[in-house]
């Protein structure tokens, strides 16, 4: 497994990184010395924060996997190689499941669950072929680890990414790779996310999924800045941890599903001959 103990010089690659905690790895990245290279969907906020952090700017669709490889590409043009892919896209509107179309399911599942199988299948080689090593952070949710009503297509989308992170991690180290990957799991962190219908395809507009400001809605939260989520990844990269939390605070309904599981096989165990 990787660990990077110093960063300085490694090339590191963000997707959305134009802001919120995408833009929050970046900034830390910079901070220890890596050369980064940012992508998002959304050109002018992408090319302002990549002005603003000294790093490369390349608008990236991650739901492409053309466009994904196009990001591989350039940052091989410019660099030569890479250690650090954040696959960090996300958009999280909400609505019940049964008012989602099949639009909301494509858009959803495309950018937060394809995004980094994307980003996965492209740069994976790359990390396995660079003899410094390499290191692979996905960003999955709090919502990756216990269902939120409302947020069913998006805990669809979260679980995976942590199934995902947590198999690929299992397998780089049977393997004994100099690759390790990471899977964060945020709560309540302040970003633009409330408004990720901004950039929703027209192609997939409409549907049931609706943006939702959960710091008008939920006040009683602890809220966390990006570059704060930004340092504990960057620790975990240098650690080669493989999860990343931000709110202790969700640990009590992360064990209530936990033992409900736990108890359904208990009731198997007294039933089934």
């Amino acid at each position: 497994m990787s660990a990077f103990r110093d960063l300085a010089g490694k090339v590191a690659v963000v997707t959305g990184g134009a802001s919120g905690i995408g833009k929050g790895i970046a900034t830390r990245l910079v901070e220890a010395g890596a050369h980064v290279v940012l992508a998002d969907v959304e050109e002018h906020a992408l090319q302002a924060s990549a002005s603003e952090l000294g790093a490369v700017g390349i608008r990236t669709d991650v739901s492409d996997l053309s466009s994904v490889q196009a990001l591989a590409d350039a940052t091989l043009a410019r660099f030569g190689k890479v250690h650090v892919v954040c696959n960090n896209a996300g958009v999280g509107p909400f609505a019940k499941i049964a008012d989602l179309t099949m639009d909301d399911w494509q858009w959803m599942l495309g950018v937060n669950l394809w995004g980094v199988v994307h980003g996965v299948h492209v740069f994976l080689p790359l990390l396995l072929d660079n003899a410094e090593g390499g290191h692979i952070v996905n960003t999955a949710s709090a919502a990756g680890l216990v269902s939120v009503p409302e947020l069913g297509a998006y805990c669809v989308t979260k679980f995976g990414v942590v199934a995902l992170t947590e198999t690929l991690a299992a397998e780089l180290a049977a393997d004994g790779a100099r690759v390790g990957a990471t899977v964060l799991c945020p709560g309540f962190i302040r970003t633009s996310i409330n408004r990720s219908t901004r950039n929703r395809p027209v192609a997939l507009a409409g549907g049931g999924l609706a943006d939702v400001d959960l710091q008008v809605r939920d006040v009683r939260s602890t809220w966390m800045e990006p570059e704060q989520v930004g340092t504990l990844v960057v620790e975990a990269i240098t650690r080669g941890d493989l999860y990343v939390m931000t709110h202790p605070d969700m640990l009590e309904r992360v064990e209530r599903r936990h033992e409900g599981i736990v108890e359904a096989f208990r009731r198997a165990d007294a039933t089934v001959p």
